[in-house]
């Protein structure tokens, strides 16, 4: 990143350069002085030649280094921009800055405007266009990267962009001003005198030797990058020889892949959604992993990852890794701490419901009991880890079920039952649900006893009704759900069930829709807060029994 910022820097004087020739040719000449004596001076030419080389290795490094690339669209594209920039600029550094250093020849502006505008082919102009919007694309790229984990980038952001579109629109329009100049002032008599001189052409004989040099530089440079295209090759052939393992996510899914991948690489060659801001620098953490059984067979932490999981207070604590640092060796089991959002996907499943429609639907409330105990005892982020794993386990028995997780507020789920389904149907789903969902916190329970101080418990409380689809919200920030006095009872049942001592409430109106007989489940009237006339519920203390009950039911049907 430092060898990048000081690239950048360079790029952006340049083009600040290039932009006077919007104001004058000898705006534009004194510009290039001023230029010259920053990065010339030697201690900046120290740095920045450093840089050049650095992060060109770099470059290198990663079209080696990387095992996968299905990130987003923008990451391979910033590694093949970096890569393609030296091809693009090389015959330019060698005709300006290398002629300077090896014959004295001084190349500014008159003559390099010149080369492009009146002497040479017009595709040499379109090649320094493409020169410029390509490095600076790059650089844009990798700073977008670098901020868009930083508190402040969403607010400086759109500035950022304003900067990012007109900076390089002046510098080509300053570009193309100068060459007009150029092409006006060439005819005039003396202007080649003054400005076409061997002093600043250089001889035959000195081009010749600079012409061979960027050969050999292309030539190089090709073999470098081809010599990482085979070393990847070579070692994806060793990696299959060295043996695979296996990488259990949770209770979910295991796969097969060889030693040498991380965690996060391995989850992208499998297509298994896995949380990364940073597109796995090492730099946001939000890729970390909780290893579920012995870690000490784990490879020691990076210098790196040690350092960023020390600042999220996960230092001490090796169960806790980054996925995108993490090359296991032996078979691993773990859970990842922050699930991935696919937004899109849910916005685009709550447009396909009608908006406004007024319908039956069943709404199940499920809450966590005593997360604010289990947050006072514990990291906030193994909070977070164990909040996340109730709510991944309720919302799969939902789904199961042929409900929907709709809303999820704190350690809390509301669920809908009925959008496709009949009231009988959505009513026999929902408490198929509950039964589920018990059956998925006791899995939960002891698959992560180890971390639990006593096991997670819960409250579900069921009601059907009469409801209005609708988003509410405000702009972005609209959120597909239902509306109605049902909703309404069926929290008021779950906050219910810490008093009557139960897990699951269900409404005898829901009951008797689902079609159980009277003496199915155990009743009782209790009053409800908003409500005039009291209201009879089934407090069901085991929720597993509902499947017993839905059984009994169908082979009385039958």
């Amino acid at each position: 990143m430092f060898t990048g910022l000081v690239l950048f820097a360079y790029l952006l004087s340049h083009f600040l350069n290039h932009a006077l020739g919007n104001v004058s040719a000898e705006a534009l000449q004194a510009g290039v002085m001023w230029h010259m004596e920053i990065w010339q001076f030697l201690p900046v030419a120290i740095l920045f030649y450093g840089s050049v080389t650095v992060h060109a290795g770099l470059g290198l490094w990663a079209l080696f280094q990387r095992r996968q690339f299905r990130w987003r669209t923008i990451e391979p594209l910033q590694l093949v921009l970096g890569l393609s920039v030296p091809l693009l600029i090389y015959s330019h550094v060698i005709a300006l800055r290398l002629s300077n250093v090896m014959y004295g020849i001084d190349k500014l502006y008159p003559q390099v405007l010149y080369n492009y505008f009146v002497a040479a082919p017009s595709w040499r102009v379109w090649l320094m266009v493409l020169v410029m919007l390509v490095a600076w694309t790059h650089g844009c790229i990798g700073l977008y990267i670098w901020l868009r984990i930083k508190p402040l980038a969403r607010r400086a952001m759109p500035w950022l962009l304003a900067l990012a579109v007109l900076i390089p629109t002046l510098a080509l329009l300053g570009f193309y001003q100068g060459g007009r100049d150029v092409i006006r002032h060439a005819s005039a008599p003396g202007w080649q005198d003054d400005n076409m001189s061997v002093k600043q052409l250089g001889t035959i004989a000195q081009q010749s030797t600079l012409d061979r040099i960027g050969d050999a530089f292309v030539i190089g440079y090709l073999g470098l990058i081809g010599l990482a295209l085979i070393a990847r090759a070579a070692r994806g052939l060793n990696e299959r020889r060295g043996g695979m393992i296996r990488l259990t996510y949770g209770t979910d899914r295991t796969i097969r892949v060889p030693k040498g991948l991380t965690v996060l690489e391995a989850s992208l060659r499998h297509n298994i959604p896995h949380a990364s801001v940073c597109g796995g620098r090492a730099r946001c953490s939000t890729c970390r992993i909780r290893v579920i059984g012995d870690p000490s067979e784990l490879p020691a932490p990076s210098s790196r990852e040690a350092f960023v999981l020390d600042s999220i207070g996960a230092g001490d604590d090796p169960s806790i890794r980054l996925a995108c640092q993490l090359r296991p060796t032996h078979d691993l089991a773990f859970m990842p701490i922050f699930p991935p959002r696919n937004v899109a996907a849910a916005r685009q499943a709550a447009r396909a419901m009608k908006v406004g429609e007024e319908r039956y639907l069943v709404s199940m409330f499920v809450d966590l009991r005593g997360s604010t105990k289990m947050a006072e005892t514990r990291l906030p982020f193994d909070t977070v880890f164990i909040v996340n794993r109730f709510l991944a386990a309720v919302s799969r028995a939902v789904i199961a079920c042929g409900g929907q997780p709709n809303q999820f507020v704190g350690d809390g789920v509301l669920a809908l039952f009925g959008l496709a389904d009949t009231p009988r149907e959505a009513c026999r789903n929902a408490i198929r649900a509950a039964s589920a969902i018990a059956a998925a916190v006791e899995d939960l329970n002891s698959f992560i006893g180890h971390d639990l101080d006593e096991p997670i418990r819960f409250g579900i409380g069921v009601h059907g009704g009469e409801v209005i689809l609708g988003e509410i919200g405000y702009r972005d920030h609209m959120v597909f759900t239902a509306l109605g006095d049902s909703v309404n009872v069926a929290a008021r049942l779950q906050d219910m069930t810490k008093a009557l001592g139960c897990e699951t409430l269900l409404s005898d109106e829901l009951r008797a829709t689902a079609g159980l007989d009277a003496d199915a489940l155990p009743t009782q009237q209790v009053e409800i807060r908003g409500r005039v006339e009291p209201m009879l519920v089934c407090p069901i203390a085991q929720s597993r029994d509902l499947a017993a009950a839905l059984d009994r039911s169908e082979l009385m049907l039958a």
